[in-house]
Formats: structure tokens, sequence, C-alpha cells
């Protein structure tokens, strides 16, 4: 489906053109993936320089429904991810309690549970990510997708940041794209450039794989791919680059609870006696932190699994509005990360009379580039402050990734 706009370089040297690709491919590099999402470089690279590699056995070996080749596209994600450990530490944090969602859809609907990782690739596990068309949610649907697979989108309730809705939305687009290619990865590819995309692609080359037609797709598509296979790799063999899962104040173990009525937010936190921000994150698709249930279309509320007594406090909260909360003690509840919130809920920018925040999230397509001048700050500074993040100013960076804006 169609996702962000991709950044377009303008017309490449006759240098860069004849420059020796097999010895960028030897050595990847975060140069490669720049190249990656910009130029046309060949389909396939040497098996010679892979057939041995540790990168590839460790991927054979985790490889079930879906290919997970490698190659130097591959390799240079890789070495993108794995210096990233804060980052993909906390993908492994929030993966213990969004996998589980997409499983369960993914099960049900026949999609290999592999595909889950490609939600990372898509918001890094946001369910308030929203890109700058307008995708939104986990699975970042845009609204006319969404439509015809079965999401909602009102004043009060927007089903694209569901995990549970979004997640068999997700499986049912794939579903139909993988009956049409035959192709597991073909169908990846739909999902970010959309199907007719694939489909000229397969037309004019005659082939019928992804690596044959990757040099016809978007530039976004083109790494879109490879990056879901690099995060497989980072996903099973996290230990072996020291990446630790992260753990915070997202609950785990939860239950569910539908109310018929139109309830706040807030009523529910108070009775469960925990912050309403983590009855957001929790609940993340209402847009107006207020569950609009009616008689004829109960809504679903999701909570920290409690015991009798926090349940029979919260029906009482919900039976009557008005009435005073009984008891509300704050609960304990096993607990991870919380996703991070859209860039649009940050601090105003520097210069603005406020002073700038400390650090800035990243939404899907931002460059090192943009994010200084939004902040107003050295790009040589920042280059300083974010040195995992490379130095490429304008390489498009993943959604969610922290980027510090000052120092001290």
């Amino acid at each position: 489906m169609k996702k962000l706009c991709s950044f377009i370089i303008c017309a490449l040297s006759l240098q860069i053109a004849k420059a020796d690709i097999k010895a960028e491919l030897a050595m990847p590099s975060a140069e490669v993936v720049q190249q990656d999402t910009n130029v046309l470089l060949p389909v396939v690279a040497p098996v010679s320089i892979y057939q041995n590699n540790i990168f590839k056995r460790r991927l054979d070996s985790i490889q079930k429904e879906v290919p997970l080749d490698y190659n130097g596209y591959v390799q240079a994600y890789i070495d993108n991810y794995t210096r990233r450990k804060d980052e993909m530490g906390r993908m492994l944090g929030l993966s213990r309690y969004y996998f589980p969602i997409y499983e369960k859809a993914f099960q049900e609907a026949g999609i290999p549970e592999e595909i889950k990782y490609l939600s990372i690739v898509e918001s890094a596990l946001n369910p308030n990510a929203i890109s700058r068309v307008g995708a939104a949610g986990p699975w970042q649907f845009m609204s006319e997708t969404a439509k015809i697979y079965g999401l909602s989108m009102t004043d009060y309730v927007d089903d694209r940041r569901d995990p549970v809705r979004a997640s068999n939305a997700a499986a049912a687009y794939l579903k139909d794209a993988y009956q049409q290619f035959g192709d597991w990865l073909l169908a990846i590819a739909s999902y970010n450039c959309g199907k007719s995309n694939v489909e000229h692609a397969l037309e004019k080359t005659g082939t019928h794989d992804y690596w044959s037609i990757r040099e016809l797709l978007p530039a976004e598509t083109r790494g879109y791919v490879p990056a879901f296979i690099a995060i497989n790799y980072v996903m099973k063999y996290h230990k072996n680059h020291y990446i630790t899962p992260q753990t915070g104040d997202l609950a785990i173990a939860t239950d569910t609870v539908m109310v018929n009525k139109f309830v706040p937010l807030s009523r529910i936190s108070q009775a469960l006696g925990m912050t309403l921000r983590d009855i957001c994150v929790l609940n993340p698709s209402y847009r107006q932190q207020v569950v609009n249930g009616t008689a004829a279309v109960p809504r679903k509320i999701v909570i920290p699994l409690v015991n009798e007594e926090r349940q029979s406090i919260l029906r009482d909260a919900i039976t009557d509005l008005n009435a005073p909360i009984r008891n509300p003690k704050p609960i304990q509840y096993v607990a991870i990360a919380p996703p991070v919130q859209a860039n649009a809920q940050q601090g105003a920018v520097a210069g603005s009379g406020a002073v700038a925040p400390a650090i800035h999230i990243t939404q899907k397509g931002e460059t090192l580039a943009a994010i200084a001048a939004r902040y107003k700050v050295n790009i040589a500074d920042l280059l300083q402050w974010n040195k995992a993040l490379g130095t490429n100013t304008t390489l498009p960076l993943l959604p969610g990734l922290t980027v510090n804006i000052g120092r001290g």
C-alpha cells in the first residue's frame, strides 16, 4: 500500500554510475543503505561473497515459510539496526505485548507468523504513529485501504490504531496479496507500494520474484523487503549483538470490558488506580479519550488483568458515572516499555520562546538534516550527539528512533 513519498535524488554523476559495485557489496555499510533508497543497484549480489557468511547461515537457520534471502542490501540494514541497540532493545520489550496480538490474527488468517516483524518496519510498534501522507497505526493503513478492509474512522475512534483490528486487516490484505502473487516477498512488497506497482513490474520483466523486479519498484520499496529480512535477523539474534530487551510500564497481562454508553477513559483510569496515560496506551484507537459505546454497538476497553475486587470497583464506576469512586488505590501489574507518542505531541521547537525537548522521536521518512533544521541546531553537533545513527544526513530514518537534540 502506498506509504510515504520517497526521497528523490537528482541526476547521478557518471563517476558514481561506474563505481565498483562488487567492492561495495563486499563491505556493506550504512552508505549502501543510502544508495539502496535512492538509486538502482544490481538486482542480485555475487553469490560467492555470501555463501559462507555467518549472517547467511543464521538467516537460513530461522527461515520458515517466508524466504529470508541474504545479500548486500540485507547486510546493510543488519549493520544499521545492530548499531541501534537501545532502539532495538525497546522493540524487543514492546514485542512482548504486541506480538501475541499479531500472532493470533495471522494464525487465524493463515499468514506466516514471521511477517509480524513487518510492523517494526512500518511503525516501530507504535499505534500512535502517523505518516506524512496520513497512514496511521501499527500497520500504517491509509484511510482508503483501511475502509476496504473494514476499519472505521470517525470523530471518536480510529480502528487503524487498534492493534487487534489493524492486525486483522493487515492479515486480510497480506492474504489477498499472496493469493494474487503466490509469493510472500511480493506480497510484502505490495504492502508498501501497492499491488498495482508490483503487478506492473512483473509484467515488464516477465519474472516472478521480488529481487528480479526490485529495481522497477519505488525507492522506498527497494529497501522495504531487505529491512524486513534484517529485522527478522535482529529480533532472533539480538543476544549475539548485545541487544537487551528494555522493560517499562505497559501492562502485558490484559482483560477486556464491554461498555454500552459513553465513558471517559479518565473514569476508567481512576477506577483502576492507574494513570490516564497508561489506559490510553492500552486503548489508542479512542481519539477523544472517550469510549463511545452504545446499546446497539458496545465498545471494548482494554484494561490490565485485575482481581475481582478491582473489577467490582470498575463496574460500579461505569454503572454510575457521577458516583464517587471507592478505594481508588494504585494497582501493580507486569509491565514493559510504552510506545512513543507521535511527534505532534512533543514540545515546542527551539526559537519559539520555549526550551527545545532533549530528544526527538522520529517519524517515518525524517532525516537528520530535517531534524536539525526543525530544532535549529548545528548539523555537525547533531551528528556528534547521535553517532549511532550514522553520518548520512539525507538518509530516511526508521520511525520511533530517539534522536538527541542537545547535551548538557
